[in-house]
């Protein structure tokens, strides 16, 4: 397999989370490897979260399994379980449909880094801790379906 050349391969931190939404993410930076390297199985992004930044909102897939990969610094992993520590070769798995609300914060005052590999699907995403739900097809909804 071909080694990937992560300079060569765009960087963004792009989101389309509402604005109410959007702050704790300003701060993620990623780079979408599958299309960059012909991976279409399944999809992998090398993530950069600067301090403060979260990976995302916390969050659960209906029909997407998710994993990921610590290469460098450190995050908190927080869950329904509570707050772990992920450091560098740490790694954790997020099935399907089990409900577990997840996100990565970074904490300290430095970068880190991460791996994350999922398969998009077509399945709902719920967001927990906030009035937020993605629909399949419609996008972001407020969780009793109003836009934002």
């Amino acid at each position: 397999m071909p080694k990937l050349d992560l300079d060569a391969i765009p960087q963004t931190n792009a989101t389309g989370y509402p604005p109410e939404h959007a702050s704790q993410v300003q701060g993620r930076w990623y780079r979408r490897m599958a299309p960059a390297s012909g991976v279409t199985d399944f999809g992998y992004s090398h993530v950069t979260l600067k301090p403060g930044a979260w990976s995302s909102q916390r969050h659960w897939h209906e029909g997407e399994d998710e994993f990921v990969v610590m290469l460098s610094g450190e995050a908190v992993l927080v869950d329904d379980d509570g707050e772990h520590a992920m450091r560098p070769g740490d790694m954790a798995a997020f099935p399907k449909n089990d409900g577990n609300g997840h996100v990565l914060q970074n904490r300290s005052d430095a970068d880190c880094v991460f791996v994350a590999v999922g398969r998009p699907s077509e399945t709902a995403c719920h967001y927990p801790d906030i009035d937020m739900h993605l629909f399949p097809g419609i996008g972001f909804r407020r969780k009793n379906g109003s836009e934002f």
